[in-house]
């Protein structure tokens, strides 16, 4: 064969300027450490309660989880979080909260620093699903990063499962889930299941009783080629 034979011209990428340390160019910014605008309670779509401190939103115990009020599917996301300090608390009631991709799954949020928990919970799972390749937490009060591939379940016409939800994290720089196959919406008692809904759906971030912090939230929206 000529090499010309084997050369794709079209259709050409389109361009997104990435520049060191900024946004990308396509990306939708969820938080950029000036208000909640973008987000809001999961009770009745009330105002976002918690609160914005030094360029941080910070958990607000006891007033419920957030959520976007726009909705996605198939995403990249980017999120760094910070875990409180002083230390309080061990096991799950140490720096606990998560990030619900479509509301439903959860990739747990956690100070598991020197904290041991059961693994299929701690910092870096599909909360009770899938266990992270490695512990790559920094202690508590330093910011860590979370960079995820998400793709979105798809369901037939009659409610059937066509391909289960997918995730690809990073934390830290470091892989701690690759392309791993979700079971379910994230469930505290029994086995996760799959139960239609729609396509697209809000991000959720979760109230759970500890004051972590988070800091430069954004996705970007991902068109991918049909899985063979």
């Amino acid at each position: 064969m000529k090499p010309e034979e084997t050369e794709v011209w079209t259709p050409v990428p389109p361009v997104v300027s990435a520049p060191a340390g900024a946004v990308p160019s396509d990306a939708t910014v969820l938080f950029d450490g000036r208000n909640l605008d973008a987000w809001q309670s999961i009770n009745g779509g009330a105002p976002a309660p918690w609160v914005v401190q030094d360029g941080a939103m910070v958990v607000v115990p006891k007033t419920g989880d957030i959520m976007t009020k726009a909705s996605f599917g198939d995403i990249q996301l980017h999120l760094e979080f910070r875990e409180p300090t002083p230390v309080v608390g061990n096991s799950q009631g140490r720096g606990n909260s998560g990030v619900f991709f479509m509301g439903l799954y959860e990739l747990q949020v956690l100070d598991c620093y020197d904290n041991p928990t059961y693994v299929n919970g701690q910092t870096g799972s599909v909360y009770k699903q899938t266990i992270p390749l490695v512990n790559a937490c920094r202690p508590p009060g330093e910011w860590q990063t979370y960079d995820a591939v998400w793709i979105a379940p798809r369901f037939a016409p009659d409610g059937s499962l066509v391909s289960p939800a997918r995730l690809t994290v990073f934390q830290n720089g470091v892989l701690i889930q690759h392309d791993i196959r979700i079971y379910g919406p994230t469930i505290y008692q029994g086995r996760p299941h799959y139960v239609p809904h729609a396509a697209r759906l809000p991000l959720e971030l979760q109230e759970h009783h500890n004051p972590v912090a988070f800091r430069n939230i954004w996705v970007r929206e991902l068109s991918l080629p049909p899985r063979n």
